[in-house]
């Protein structure tokens, strides 16, 4: 039976999973991790056996040799690709710019794009380039891939994604809002109208993708009509490690007062704002049971946290002239009632209304969270990432 092996590549590690396409079920799954240092180690599972293995006694140099130790795991542990032959390999790429509105076969001319386009993601796409080249390399019969980000938002009018800046300077250094988290938010919106049994193209949504990262996305039809993040994923809902919104002034005020050079002010922003910078812990478990216990700083950034999505609930609503459904998905959005709870409470006037005894239930399901007879329903929906990528990598073969 024919499978797709999916492969999210960082700069010093991979995530894999091999899912076949005849009943969509994940075979395999793994973890490739610490290359390039004195000890890598590799976690592989085996889905159908459930068994688990890990391995940290040798070092990785690079992503070459990374796939090779997980060429050594499926051999060694299964399942075999002589059984579920690969009809292609599909990347997760973070960025694909102006160019790709949809999941396309890695040429020289594509690779040599996403090279480009390395500018607007430095920390991601040259990664995701070195996962496309070692994973050629390990399967030179299967295509390759790139299932892009932000292609979902390329439906996105002029309107939505032009900055108010100077238009020659933005079409030169391609200085637009992209939007990212698109593979979960066009997964997440099917996946939604197919439970509430309604077609896609009569939906006006609202997809909040609230994890470590977080972003909200405006679905009209079917379409990305707005999204949170921008240029990068640094714009939009306070994150984990990231703050979302700021005025641009602060960067210039901290340079000057504080005499934080841009660099500085970059890692800032995306690895030490957020949660982690409110709070001192970027893990909203923690935070939240800070709260529990008292502790008024954690209480605080959640109610910043809340209240910017919030924001952009009342914000997308305007937009799209209406609203049916509001979904949340994530580790945060998925997992989390009593987020859920305060976030929309007080939005009744907008039709939203939740039931708490159906939001405090646990389940990998997709699931109303809404009254029952409230005019806009709430669901929470499981993401799926890795098999919104198969499915486009083997469409588009």
């Amino acid at each position: 039976m024919s499978a797709v092996l999916v492969v999210n590549s960082g700069s010093s590690s991979f995530k894999y999973q091999l899912i076949e396409l005849d009943g969509e079920r994940t075979l395999a799954s793994g973890l490739v991790e610490r290359i390039g240092e004195p000890t890598g180690q590799t976690k592989h599972r085996n889905v159908e056996t459930g068994e688990e293995t890990t391995n940290d006694s040798q070092p990785i140099a690079d992503h070459v040799a990374g796939f090779a130790a997980m060429l050594a795991a499926f051999e060694k542990h299964g399942p075999s690709f002589a059984e579920h032959p690969l009809i292609a390999v599909g990347h997760r790429v973070v960025h694909g710019g102006s160019e790709f509105d949809r999941a396309t076969v890695v040429t020289p001319g594509v690779e040599a794009s996403i090279e480009r386009l390395s500018a607007l993601a430095p920390l991601h796409n040259p990664a995701n380039l070195q996962g496309i080249r070692a994973a050629r390399d390990a399967f030179p019969d299967a295509p390759q891939v790139a299932v892009f980000d932000t292609a979902f938002h390329q439906t996105l009018t002029p309107a939505a994604y032009t900055y108010a800046i100077d238009d020659a300077l933005a079409r030169e250094y391609d200085v637009r809002r992209y939007g990212f988290h698109g593979t979960s938010h066009k997964f997440v919106s099917a996946r939604a109208a197919e439970f509430l049994g309604v077609p896609l193209a009569e939906l006006k949504m609202i997809v909040l993708h609230i994890g470590n990262g977080a972003s909200a996305t405006a679905i009209s039809g079917g379409r990305s009509i707005e999204t949170s993040m921008g240029l990068t994923p640094l714009e939009g809902l306070v994150m984990g490690t990231r703050s979302g919104d700021v005025d641009p002034a602060v960067i210039f005020h901290l340079h000057r007062e504080a005499g934080l050079g841009f660099d500085e002010l970059e890692t800032m922003l995306n690895k030490r704002s957020g949660l982690l910078g409110l709070t001192g812990n970027g893990d909203m478990r923690d935070v939240q049971d800070s709260a529990s216990r008292g502790d008024g700083v954690a209480e605080a950034a959640l109610a910043v946290y809340r209240h910017r999505i919030r924001h952009y609930v009342g914000a997308y609503a305007a937009q799209l002239g209406g609203l049916d459904t509001v979904v949340f998905t994530a580790g945060v959005g998925e997992n989390n009632a009593l987020l859920r709870r305060r976030t929309l409470a007080g939005l009744e006037f907008l039709g939203i209304e939740i039931d708490d005894d159906r939001n405090e239930l646990s389940s990998r399901e997709a699931r109303f969270i809404s009254r029952e007879g409230a005019r806009v329903s709430v669901l929470v929906v499981p993401t799926d990432e890795e098999l919104e990528i198969a499915r486009q990598a083997a469409a588009i073969v």
